[in-house]
């Protein structure tokens, strides 16, 4: 149930990156790997920084989506380069 849980968030927090910083999706698998990936970066950079978007299931999408927007933004600057 938790790997189900998973996809879902991932999925949702992948869309919501991707409509804010490409101004569209990546595709059902391209969204939940971004969002995936964004929820290991959030989980990891946001309590160094101090930073607590609250507890939950919408509290965690919210972060998810918010460390997947970190990653595009970083792989958008690294393209430029």
């Amino acid at each position: 149930m938790s790997l189900l849980i998973w996809i879902i968030v991932g999925a949702l927090a992948g869309w919501i990156a991707g409509l804010v910083v490409s101004g569209r999706g990546f595709g059902l698998i391209g969204d939940i790997i971004v969002g995936i990936v964004g929820a290991i970066v959030a989980g990891w950079l946001f309590p160094r920084l101090g930073v607590s978007l609250g507890a939950g299931v919408i509290s965690t999408i919210f972060s998810s989506a918010a460390g997947a927007i970190i990653v595009l933004v970083v792989i958008k600057l690294l393209r430029r380069v």
